[in-house]
């Protein structure tokens, strides 16, 4: 078994708004051709409900490849299916580590933790989720995609709550990949929510993020 990776990612984190010790863990992973910095700002409004838990949103680990500036978690200079899904599991031990590392640092456990992802942040946060030895409590993505669905059945190992939320008018990842996402997720047997946002492109909305707000309360029992 080749040694596990250790993790060389980094970026923004909020402490626990309560000020006591973290009781969850929420991971904010983010789109394409920005940084961490684009989603930690969603902490405070989490935080609402959520006033236990500590907020991370790490950096991609490659810088963007088609713009000056950002971040990538995969270039997506070519955007064949079987690339994408090359990028994806290429970076995914980097997150797994990134993972293990925070769930150690703040003293929380799998099951205390969530991952939420935006478009590639989505993606990764998918991937690595449903692959893990310990299944964290859920994931929440926006604008996003299930990656190289067709291998799920056979390397499926933990099944989190999933909320996914999609813009109708999205014009960078198609809107269908929400209801293909939910038919392959349904079919291994994760607990999947669907909510398609009428007149709302590539980005999150008000109703989107009280949506996930309040899918996480009910996750962590709050």
């Amino acid at each position: 078994m080749p040694p596990k990776p250790e993790s060389t990612l980094t970026g923004p984190c909020v402490e626990p708004a309560s000020g006591g010790p973290a009781a969850q863990l929420v991971v904010l992973l983010h789109g394409v051709g920005v940084d961490g910095g684009d989603l930690i700002d969603l902490a405070p409004f989490f935080a609402n409900i959520l006033p236990d838990a500590a907020f991370v949103a790490p950096d991609a680990p490659q810088e963007f490849d088609m713009a000056p500036f950002g971040r990538q978690w995969f270039s997506l200079q070519d955007r064949t299916a079987s690339v994408i899904a090359e990028g994806v599991r290429r970076t995914a031990p980097l997150l797994n580590a990134y993972l293990d590392e925070q769930l150690a640092l703040w003293g929380v456990a799998d099951a205390d933790m969530a991952l939420v992802g935006f478009s590639q942040g989505t993606m990764m946060a998918l991937h690595v989720a449903l692959r893990r030895p310990r299944p964290p409590a859920a994931v929440v993505g926006f604008s996003g995609a299930l990656v190289d669905a067709a291998s799920l059945a056979g390397e499926i190992s933990a099944r989190p709550r999933v909320l996914l939320i999609h813009g109708e008018d999205d014009e960078v990842v198609n809107p269908a990949s929400l209801p293909t996402a939910e038919r392959a997720l349904a079919a291994v047997g994760v607990p999947v929510l669907t909510e398609l946002r009428p007149g709302l492109g590539h980005g999150i909305d008000g109703p989107g993020a009280k949506l996930a707000l309040k899918f996480l309360g009910q996750t962590f029992g709050l």
